[in-house]
């Protein structure tokens, strides 16, 4: 029987590192949004987010909502189609009110984070800001730089902590570096 786990080629970011991480994150974000003026929207981009905003979000202690979207630049492989497909959108009546937080697994090209963070604004937000878990700024296409980053990380392949290639991988308690093999079939 073969193991996911047998497919990764070293880890990056460990689970006590992750913890380490996204309580850092959260003091930042606890700081920075405290204030009765605040109505605080995590929005959460599906799938690869969602390991990250679920830690993230249990460790924030100001007044916080939830919230998902469903965007990506990525066809089938693992390259940016650099088109951004919205599958599932965000719709609040209360959106002027919200102060947004984009939470993102990962930056690399940064389409769809700036493109994300322009449309919420047309909707009407309040305000917007990005987070990160994994950035990768030596893949940048566009000119952006999360307000709040986990862990700046080589340009490697990687999957676990929410990642995933093929939908495989999600599950994986830390991020590891896929290898090669794997996706070059």
């Amino acid at each position: 029987m073969k193991y996911v786990k047998d497919d990764i080629a070293e880890i990056l970011v460990s689970e006590e590192e992750i913890d380490r991480i996204t309580t850092r994150i959260a003091k930042e974000i606890d700081e920075d949004y405290k204030g009765e003026d605040k109505k605080l929207v995590l929005v959460c981009i599906l799938k690869g987010s969602l390991v990250f905003m679920g830690d993230l979000m249990k460790k924030i202690t100001v007044p916080v909502e939830i919230d998902c979207m469903k965007a990506s630049s990525y066809g089938v492989g693992t390259e940016s189609s650099g088109q951004i497909n919205i599958t599932l959108d965000l719709l609040r009546p209360d959106i002027k009110e919200c102060d947004i937080l984009i939470v993102e697994d990962i930056v690399d090209s940064g389409i769809t984070l700036t493109h994300l963070t322009k449309y919420l604004l047309m909707k009407g937000a309040k305000s917007v800001k990005t987070c990160t878990f994994l950035d990768k700024p030596s893949r940048r296409r566009v000119e952006i730089t999360p307000d709040y980053c986990g862990v700046e990380i080589p340009d490697e392949f990687v999957v676990g902590y929410g990642l995933d290639y093929a939908e495989m991988y999600r599950a994986l308690p830390f991020v590891g570096v896929l290898k090669p093999e794997v996706y070059t079939k």
